[in-house]
Parts: structure tokens; sequence; C-alpha cells
């Protein structure tokens, strides 16, 4: 079973709060633990926003609990009317993350029979220490590269392997193959977009991201490679145009990578599209399918080309083939 970095930083960060609160001979020391935990976060920006809310929703409780329990009295419909008025004020401030954490608070508070000042002071403290020690932890976010970089090299293999699959089953008829790399695609790209947003919290100053770009890009072609699905699936016949075509998209399979040689194969394109057009035109009605099926095929290769020739992002390494891979395996060893 794997252990993920965010049980790690609650494992630690617990204990660690509920000891400085008893350093610090505080009451209720038991809750900076629970405040630490509620505040492990996934990322950066989530924490720094999260522990904004949840001290300040914090300090909110403190108040409106000494001015209910005081005038009140210290029985659950004192609870139970501040509630009904304290959420929504929490809502209008925009920290309805913090009512867990205020929670604690507020409980501790009543408790105590008597709000004095050197209680609240004491609430404060365990309040920062709580708050603070789980912040401190979520300054240190693991790198998400190696995961991304992961995504980026399994999604150009499936479209290598769908352009592949899709070249054999123009020239061949070939219908062995099942699309699992079809399925597989959408579930990398859910996960990298997710991955992405994770990241892009972890920079505080800094709100591009070369990944984002790149799934963005990969996920506009994706649509487009299944939209060809169906155009080479009805291909009545194979007949010369078609032949090249398949070539040109096997071709095409064999370089898909983060590097920009989309224009290479636009040129190419244009020349295929112009012998396309010096064909004899088609004499019955499956030459004629055909035909148009090529000619709506051409037009969607020809949008996947355009879409990689305005990715402009060049800081993506490009995905080392099995020969280099290899050759660095052997050389290491």
């Amino acid at each position: 079973m794997k252990i993920g970095y965010r049980t790690i930083k609650t494992a630690i960060g617990t204990p660690v709060s509920i000891t400085l609160a008893q350093l610090f001979g505080l009451t209720n020391f038991v809750s900076a633990g629970i405040l630490t935990i509620l505040c492990i976060q996934p990322s950066r920006k989530r924490s720094l926003m999260s522990a904004w809310q949840r001290f300040l929703a914090c300090v909110l409780a403190m108040v409106f609990s000494f001015i209910f329990f005081e005038l009140i009295g210290y029985y659950p419909i004192s609870i139970f009317i501040m509630l009904i008025l304290f959420i929504p004020v929490t809502v209008i401030f925009k920290v309805t993350p913090g009512i867990a954490s205020s929670s604690v608070v507020t409980l501790n508070l009543y408790s105590t029979s008597s709000i004095t000042g050197p209680l609240l002071a004491d609430q404060l403290l365990l309040i920062t220490i709580g708050i603070g020690t789980g912040l401190l932890l979520n300054l240190y976010m693991p790198s998400l590269d190696k995961m991304l970089k992961s995504n980026q090299e399994k999604l150009e293999e499936n479209f290598s392997r769908i352009l592949y699959e899709y070249s054999l089953y123009i020239r061949d008829k070939d219908s062995s193959w099942k699309g699992e790399e079809i399925t597989d695609t959408e579930d990398i790209l859910t996960k990298a977009n997710t991955l992405v947003q994770r990241d892009r919290e972890n920079h505080l100053l800094r709100s591009d991201h070369t990944y984002f770009d790149y799934f963005q890009m990969r996920k506009r072609q994706f649509e487009l490679l299944k939209k060809m699905l169906p155009l080479v699936t009805h291909l009545p016949n194979t007949d010369y145009i078609s032949n090249r075509i398949a070539d040109f998209i096997e071709k095409l399979s064999t370089s898909v990578h983060p590097g920009n040689t989309a224009i290479l194969f636009l040129e190419e394109l244009r020349e295929l599209r112009r012998e396309f057009h010096e064909e004899e035109l088609p004499t019955n009605r499956e030459e004629f399918e055909t035909r148009a099926n090529l000619f709506q095929l051409l037009h969607e290769i020809e949008e996947y080309l355009i879409i990689k020739n305005k990715f402009k992002k060049t800081d993506i390494p490009p995905r080392k083939s099995r020969k280099e891979k290899n050759r660095e395996n052997s050389l290491s060893s």
C-alpha cells in the first residue's frame, strides 16, 4: 500500500503541533493537532488560502463565542443560535472552509464556562500553532515533473499507435485493433489536467505552465483523432489515393513528439491534396463515398497538424526513442 505525502505530513505535523502547544502550556493542546490535520492541503496556493480562511474563521468564532456565551449563557441553545448566525457570516467573508476549524475553538471556549482575556490569548496561540504548523509543512511540495513527463510519454505512444492503426485499416482493412489506446488517452488527459492544475498551484508567483499548454494542445488533437475514426472505418474500398494517405498517416505516427515538425508534414499534405485533385472523378457511388471520406480525412489531418504547428513551447524535452534509451542503459551499465 502506497503512503502519500499528505499522509506523511499529517503524521508528522499532528504530534509536532501538539508538542508545541504543550510546551507553551496551552489548554486543550490536543486541538492544535486537529487544526493541523484540517490544514494539510495538496498545493501551496490552496495551503495559503486555507490557512487564511481558517485563521479568520477561528478569530470570528472567538468573537461570536464571547458575545453569545456571555450574553445567553453556556447552554446548547447558545451554540445553536450562534451557528445560525455565524455560518452566514463565514459565507459573506468567503471563509466557509474554516467552519470545521472554528468549531474546534468554539467548543473549547464553551467547555470552559467562562471566557477571559488570557483564555482568548491562549486560544489565539493555539490557532497560530495548529494552522502555522500545517502551513509550514505545506511549503514543501514534491515535484510533479516526473509524473507529468510520464503522462506525456504515454500520451505520445498512444497517439502514435492510434495513427499507425488508422494507416493499417486504410491500407489492409485490418480490424484486429480493439481501440484501447483511445479510452486510455482520455484517462491520461484527465489525470494530466489534474496534475497540471496542482503543479500550477504550487508555483505562487508563476501562472504560466509549459505542460498546461502542451496537454491542451494534445486534447484538441485528440478530439480530431476521434473524428477521424469513423472516416477511416467507413472507407468502402482502397485506391491509389487512400494508399498514399495511409502511407502519410503511418509516417506521421513515427513523428509524435513535443518538437515542432508539423510544418514539414503540412507541406507534404498540400502535395498530397494536389494529387488528390488531379485524380479522375469517381464513376460510381462507392468511389464517390470513398473520395468524400478521404477528402474529409485530409481536412481533419490538416487541422491536427495546424494545431501542433501553433504550439510554440519548446521547454518540454522530446521523448527519447527506444533505441536512444537502450543506448543510455548500455552506457550506464
